[in-house]
């Protein structure tokens, strides 16, 4: 046990799985450090059923109307000279809630995981109004600036060139911990056999490849990807998450295995060659901790373009941006080739620190203050 007991509160969002799988993994590790941890989400922090709207709008905008998002994000995420739009006003709504559930809990130290969130904290300590530390753990590859406020004292990033990005922005202390991956991804995977014996028995001699469509199901075209994928000699096995009638309509298709929600993404990435996605979200970042190699192909737009070309100039996948190419990658990474060990490395040497670390380190410094 570390000899701080500290108790902390996450502070995640129900926006897709990806920060709630995060929100969920750091409570795990801060526990078995013997610490306090609890978790609230930030949508329901806000008043008026606001945040369920936000949600709705948001899984509509990304999945129904990729352009309308394309146009939030340049407007509130980008950077740019002026004044510009921000999410100032929401996270406002939201501190009198966060505030009575601080007082209520006592955290030790606050951690946002999603960026609204890391706005309301920062909001809150540039004023003294939050009388403890705020410690974002910064989620994308690629920091937009919805993800920097002043006020908060600790940033925890996935890459150095994250953790540089906001050390530049703010000139606040940022460090490179790693992407936040439950423990399950990076040991031998128990469901691995079962899942290449029910592969190779739907589509003997094909090299199975996952295409990642995130929990909602949101992408483009994504059945004239899967059908690229087979056309090229593989099988492409999609996760549909909970978009029931896009795994509807893909199972109609020959040479398609197409997957709802996976409880048992270990075993399934233990058994593919590559995963093809287009977010550059939580399950590639699953994918690069197992050890298999990401292609980025047909970003959805604003976060998900901007991750999968940041990632893929980071070297730690690469980005497929035509058909041909997708094809061509596949070919090289799912063979044992240089390529794809470089790929693997690549992945696992993310995974140098840990982020509860960090979080019990910053507890105790605040304590001994």
């Amino acid at each position: 046990m570390h000899p701080l007991s500290a108790r902390f509160l996450v502070v995640s969002a129900g926006m897709g799985a990806g920060h709630d799988a995060v929100a969920a993994e750091l409570v795990r590790r801060l526990e078995d450090r013997g610490q306090g941890a609890g978790r609230v989400d930030v949508l329901e922090l806000l008043p008026h059923r606001i945040g369920a709207g936000l949600r709705s709008f948001y899984r509509t905008a990304i999945r129904r109307a990729p352009v309308l998002y394309e146009g939030i994000y340049r407007a509130f995420f980008h950077p740019g000279r002026g004044p510009r739009p921000g999410s100032a006003p929401l996270a406002a709504l939201a501190e009198d809630r966060l505030l009575a559930l601080v007082e209520r809990e006592r955290p030790d130290v606050v951690v946002p995981v999603f960026h609204l969130a890391a706005q309301l904290t920062g909001r809150l300590r540039a004023r003294g109004a939050l009388g403890v530390p705020s410690a974002v753990v910064v989620t994308d590859f690629a920091v937009h600036r919805q993800w920097l406020h002043p006020g908060n004292d600790l940033h925890l990033c996935v890459t150095p060139d994250a953790a540089d990005t906001v050390r530049r922005a703010l000139g606040r202390p940022s460090v490179a911990t790693g992407p936040v991956v439950a423990a399950r991804f990076f040991g031998p995977a128990r469901g691995a056999a079962r899942w290449r014996r029910h592969l190779g028995a739907l589509a003997p001699g094909r090299p199975p490849v996952l295409l990642s469509v995130g929990a909602w199901g949101a992408g483009t075209r994504v059945a004239d990807t899967a059908r690229l994928v087979s056309g090229a000699g593989y099988l492409p096995v999609v996760l549909c998450g909970r978009d029931e009638r896009l795994r509807a309509e893909l199972s109609r298709r020959p040479g398609v295995a197409a997957l709802g929600w996976e409880p048992d993404m270990p075993g399934l990435l233990a058994a593919v060659r590559a995963v093809v996605d287009n977010a550059a979200g939580q399950t590639a970042l699953e994918a690069l901790a197992t050890g298999v190699p990401v292609i980025g192909y047909r970003p959805i737009p604003g976060h998900g373009r901007e991750g999968v070309r940041r990632m893929a100039a980071l070297g730690l996948s690469d980005h497929a941006r035509d058909s041909w190419e997708l094809v061509r990658l596949l070919d090289a990474l799912t063979e044992p080739t240089a390529w794809r060990e470089r790929r693997i490395a690549a992945g696992r040497g993310l995974f140098a620190d840990d982020a509860a670390v960090r979080l019990t380190d910053a507890a105790a410094r605040a304590a001994a203050r």
